[in-house]
């Protein structure tokens, strides 16, 4: 009798445990951020003092514009494209569909893993 009573706490709780986890996934929303489309070295000034492509372009070794240098760095530096909002940076899960914003202002649409800051972009649109 008592072994029937444990297999049906245990039945019990694992259902209570699979509705919250469902839950719990449920109620995460997107987040909506408005930056610059860029790369890891000049966002994180590895080779950049204003964290921005601005050096970059002085020297005009890496093109001419902002996109040009992005896709120079993630190309040649090993760098990764980022969202730049202000003074924070975000990896970007999705390079294929971040590198055709490169150097553009943008609105992106994702879930953000804020211990890693990442960037599970939904959409990503021009800011306007």
């Amino acid at each position: 009798m008592k072994c029937w009573i444990v297999k049906c706490s245990i039945f019990k709780c694992s259902i209570v445990l699979t509705v919250f986890a469902v839950l719990a996934t449920g109620l995460a929303h997107a987040a909506t951020f408005r930056g610059e489309i860029g790369d890891s070295s000049c966002a994180l000034n590895v080779h950049s003092l204003s964290r921005s492509h601005k050096e970059m372009l002085k020297s005009k070794s890496f093109g001419s514009t902002s996109a040009d240098c992005a896709r120079h760095c993630v190309a040649h530096q090993g760098s990764s494209y980022v969202l730049v909002v202000k003074k924070d940076v975000y990896r970007l899960d999705n390079q294929k569909e971040a590198e055709k914003w490169a150097g553009q202002s943008v609105i992106v649409t994702g879930e953000l893993d804020a211990n890693k800051k990442v960037i599970m972009i939904e959409t990503i649109q021009p800011l306007k």
